[in-house]
């Protein structure tokens, strides 16, 4: 049986990401700041076979902390889902988001290293990015991984020097490193801060008036959303079969407006009041669109996405109601 570690797998994310590898066989090993989550994404006895670590991986712990973990754990596979995952929370706290989306990258870097060294352990180390490297392109062209990273955000910055920092461990010290370049996901479980869920519980809330206007904030960028399922997969699917040095994007290839997918949510939650821009929702930077290619993924790996954009938006409805 496979031996994975996921961090961060408290998480939204981790949690769909355990709950599949649990699902595919694997001996799952879960990280979290704070105690394990209780049922929900995944059930009572997926949780019961699960083995979980609470430990804070950022800087300040003593190093032998990341070298004892994998010593314990032994992957075969390691899962860096750890992270700021919200763009603002990274910009309000930009030290914060260094620590925990750079600096414990490199913690785990280090220590992938020395082990190499020893002989005692080589796992592959998948390194989750983000869509927000790209920064703004001009489109409708969708962005393949050989298009420039322009940054924008400071999360977008912490993105970029993780991934740089990994694949020159891959380059230098012959790591099994794969990285993504994760465009936007959602589903069950994820918080309302952000868009899908927030528009969500907007649309929810807007049943006890269905012909009132709903606020919005910028309606013209484009994104390209993948279901959490399809998402998790694909990680899974590179481990697996991703070339080692290597960053893929992991994304749907459909572009689709902020106002148009508001009006999918409205519609299927039976809303027929009309969106309405408010320059108080909008954020100060959006890249107008971030829609990516995923050719290399799909040849590489053999995945393909199998959940729909309205799966997505009748799951998080399903959740809420």
């Amino acid at each position: 049986m496979p031996r994975a570690l996921v961090t961060g797998a408290g998480g939204f994310v981790g949690q769909w990401l355990c709950r599949a590898l649990i699902g595919a066989g694997w001996d799952v090993t879960g990280t979290t700041i704070g105690p394990a989550p209780g049922p929900g994404t995944i059930d009572a006895a997926a949780l019961a076979r699960m083995q979980w670590r609470e430990i804070d991986l950022r800087p300040g712990v003593d190093r032998r902390t990341m070298r004892g973990l994998l010593e314990r754990v032994r992957p075969d596979a390691i899962f860096h889902l750890a992270a700021i995952a919200f763009v603002p929370a990274a910009g309000a706290d930009p030290m914060r988001a260094l620590d925990s989306n750079v600096s414990a990258s490199v913690q785990l870097l280090d220590a992938m290293r020395l082990l190499k060294l020893e002989g005692l352990l080589d796992p592959t180390l998948l390194i989750v990015g983000s869509a927000e490297q790209y920064g703004r392109h001009d489109g409708p062209v969708p962005l393949t991984e050989h298009v420039e990273l322009l940054p924008r955000t400071f999360y977008a910055a912490t993105k970029c020097a993780q991934e740089a920092f990994a694949l020159s461990a891959a380059r230098s010290s012959a790591l099994k490193v794969v990285a993504t370049r994760s465009f936007n996901h959602s589903g069950r479980g994820q918080s309302a801060e952000f868009l899908l869920p927030s528009l969500v519980r907007r649309a929810i809330a807007a049943r006890a008036h269905p012909a009132a206007p709903v606020p919005i904030g910028n309606m013209e960028p484009v994104r390209d959303f993948l279901h959490v399922e399809d998402v998790v997969a694909a990680y899974i699917s590179l481990v697996e079969r991703g070339r080692p040095g290597e960053v893929y994007n992991v994304c749907s290839g459909e572009g689709v407006t902020v106002g148009a997918v508001a009006a999918e949510v409205l519609a299927r939650a039976g809303i027929t009041g009309p969106l309405v821009a408010e320059d108080a929702l909008r954020r100060a930077v959006d890249v107008p669109f971030l829609v990516g290619d995923n050719s290399k993924l799909r040849a590489d790996t053999g995945w393909a996405p199998v959940r729909s954009r309205a799966a997505i938006i009748d799951d998080l409805l399903n959740a809420a109601s």
